[in-house]
């Protein structure tokens, strides 16, 4: 019982932090009733329904979808600057494919189980 508490924690962290970092991207652009929602989305994840998974499967799609929004919005202005903008690129890159793993892990076996996914 316990390995599959560890399993389930481990496959709940990524989701989590990728919420918090929506929340702390959200603060720093001053949008703070979105930093708020993806912070209480967090809430969701002791939620075992599957209404509760899907809705964090599309807040983090969406939050990987802003990442890249950002992305071509901060690289845009650095390369019409002159400046080199590769390295943000491929930090914020990162960041969107972070957003989308941790929405793909909802589609795994323990996840599906916990919030009674088909």
């Amino acid at each position: 019982m316990p390995r599959l508490l560890l399993m389930l924690f481990v496959r709940l962290l990524l989701p989590f932090l990728a919420l918090l970092l929506l929340a702390a991207h959200f603060y720093r652009a001053g949008l703070l009733p979105l930093a708020v929602l993806s912070v209480a989305l967090t809430a969701l994840l002791a939620v075992p329904r599957p209404w509760a998974a899907r809705t964090l499967q599309a807040a983090l799609v969406l939050g990987a979808f802003e990442w890249v929004r950002t992305l071509v919005g901060f690289a845009s202005m650095r390369a019409a600057l002159g400046q080199p903008y590769l390295r943000l690129a491929l930090i914020l890159g990162a960041v969107a494919a972070l957003m989308l793993l941790a929405a793909w892990m909802f589609q795994h076996r323990a996840l599906r189980a916990r919030f009674r996914i088909g």
